[in-house]
């Protein structure tokens, strides 16, 4: 496997053996991570971040300090020359004029296309817009294959917010490279997936509700999303759906004993605290695995040895 030099903008730029040996690459790390802690070294990675972010832009600093990597880049578009105008074309071939790699992370649809069209190093998309989140995608992933050693014949449900939802979609994209996986899509009307993911749908296994506690005996994987505030046009709207869905202790009654409750954080209402203490509560292990696969990525695109 060579990913070195490519970049990862959508769920599907990578094929399933290419995103297995990400995934091997990765449990080796866990396994003996000091191995690794200087095969980046005089590397640069340049985190633009047009977005707030926590787990996603940390677990990516901590990949490339882990691997012995140096860090540049900024947080927020007002502490750079996007406050003044500048593009994206502009920004990113700038920037690879002074680091090796870059991840970026946009509030609009597509700018992480237009980033890595305009550059020569590998462009990591970190989430743009209401469109995907490839690297949330592969630690979503990692965390399903760690705890039931295979990534088919299961059913998942995603519940909440799968209109908008990047990391829904770019889950279901992925799965459905795999056999026997099963969906069941929860949401009210309004937070429905797009066309083009029921586009994407058709001919898999799929069905639609409204009803979480109907449908939690069936589930291997129940998905948890928040509904994002920043994606509504009005106040009143975000308000009326926000608590639509509250994974609580009464709601698990009903689940599996080996349920794997995943969510790509940060969680506003959706999963009640009390949750957290349930063996099969692993969202905050699978913000862990973020960091182990974006270690195993980073050295893929660099080209990276681990001998």
């Amino acid at each position: 496997m060579s990913l070195k030099g490519r970049s990862l903008i959508a769920p599907l730029d990578f094929s399933v053996a290419e995103m297995e040996g990400l995934f091997e690459i990765a449990e080796k790390i866990m396994t003996d991570p000091t191995r690794y802690a200087d095969v980046c070294k005089g590397q640069l990675l340049a985190t633009l971040f047009y977005e707030p972010s926590t787990r996603t832009r940390f677990s990516f600093e901590a990949a490339m300090l882990r691997l012995g990597g140096q860090i540049i880049g900024f947080s927020e578009p007002n502490s750079s020359a996007v406050s003044k105008g500048e593009s994206i074309a502009d920004t990113i071939r700038t920037i690879e004029c002074y680091a090796d790699i870059a991840v970026m992370r946009h509030p609009k649809e597509g700018a992480a296309t237009v980033a890595a069209a305009n550059a020569s190093f590998p462009v990591i998309n970190a989430g743009d817009g209401g469109h995907h989140h490839p690297t949330q995608t592969l630690t979503d992933l990692l965390t399903i294959r760690l705890q039931n050693g295979h990534l088919d014949n299961f059913t998942v449900g995603m519940c909440g917010d799968l209109k908008f939802g990047r990391t829904v979609h770019s889950l279901i994209s992925a799965l459905l490279r795999y056999s026997g996986i099963r969906f069941i899509l929860i949401s009210p009307e309004e937070l429905k997936i797009p066309a083009y993911v029921s586009e994407e749908l058709k001919g898999a296994d799929y069905i639609e509700t409204q009803n979480l506690t109907e449908v939690m005996p069936q589930l291997d994987v129940l998905y948890m999303t928040r509904v994002q505030r920043e994606r509504f046009f009005n106040e009143e709207d975000y308000v009326k759906l926000k608590d639509r869905y509250i994974l609580d202790n009464a709601k698990l009654a009903g689940a599996k004993e080996n349920l794997m409750i995943l969510h790509p954080l940060p969680r506003v209402n959706e999963i009640a605290a009390e949750v957290d203490k349930d063996p099969r509560a692993m969202y905050f292990k699978q913000a862990k695995n973020g960091m182990y696969i974006r270690m195993a990525l980073i050295m893929a695109l660099l080209g990276a040895k681990d001998d």
